[in-house]
């Protein structure tokens, strides 16, 4: 017997996360359901088998699991409406940055089995980076299950509920920073007459085998540079420059106030 899966909001990460239980193959043993404010969006999701549905109450009626794919300035409205057709053997699974599962509860109810998940952009291409947190009275099993959903599209890691706002720089937020870092290499390579394409492909390949090397070396990350870096070679020149701009503390600041806007946004 299938599952039901409902997703209040189709956004993009709402969307992504459906597309990926249907390329995975797990649609086979889950019923998808959405709905959204954008009757556009729904269309589109039905063409993949996706139950649309403008009545959320029906929505939340239908489906054990109930995604919250909705920004976190939504949660209060939705909630307050929707809140009351919540039951104990429903499964509420939040994608926002900075909900707790404490403020779920005390908008559904006192024992409101919880999920918190912190994906990010990437599993729109099957290489998700995904922050899951179980919230008691949640399962094992209900939980595995919500796993196992994020993990048909990229890695999956466990966290503790109360370090879900500091994971957010880590994985959720970390891919615009990391398009930035990029965007200076092929600035500079445009700067110099080489093809956007053609520094595009090496920087990106570049970046895969660095992960790589990070991931599965075996090395601490202190070794690898130092595998790069040819004594009074052009690596150590350019590194030179890097730490006169004290880049490891600036990404430390950006951290920490990604860190900081997830408290604020703390419902």
């Amino acid at each position: 017997m299938k599952v039901n899966v409902g997703f209040i909001g189709a956004g993009n990460m709402g969307t992504a996360i459906m597309h990926g239980i249907v390329n995975s193959g797990l649609s086979e043993e889950i019923s998808i359901y959405a709905t959204d404010v954008d009757e556009n969006k729904l269309k589109s999701l039905e063409e993949i088998g996706v139950t649309a549905t403008s009545n959320t109450e029906f929505l939340i009626r239908e489906c054990k699991y109930v995604f919250l794919a909705i920004k976190p300035q939504m949660f209060d409205e939705v909630l307050d409406i929707y809140g009351k057709y919540f039951t104990e053997e429903h499964v509420i699974v939040s994608i926002a940055a900075g909900i707790t599962g404490e403020y779920i509860k005390s908008k559904t109810l006192s024992d409101a089995k919880v999920v918190l998940v912190m994906p990010n952009t990437p599993f729109l291409l099957g290489e998700g980076a995904t922050a899951l947190a179980k919230v008691i009275p949640a399962t094992d099993e209900e939980f595995g299950f919500v796993c196992d959903i994020f993990g048909a599209g990229g890695e999956t890691a466990v966290v503790s509920e109360n370090k879900m706002k500091e994971i957010i720089a880590i994985n959720g937020s970390s891919p615009a920073f990391i398009y930035l870092f990029a965007k200076g290499f092929i600035d500079y390579a445009k700067s110099v007459d080489i093809s956007e394409e053609t520094a595009k492909t090496l920087f990106c390949k570049s970046l895969i085998g660095s992960a790589k090397m990070i991931a599965n070396s075996g090395y601490s990350i202190d070794e690898l540079i130092k595998m790069v870096s040819s004594p009074g070679g052009t690596t150590l020149r350019g590194l030179d420059e890097l730490y006169k701009g004290n880049l490891t503390e600036i990404v430390g600041k950006c951290c920490k106030s990604c860190t900081e806007r997830a408290y604020e946004l703390s419902k």
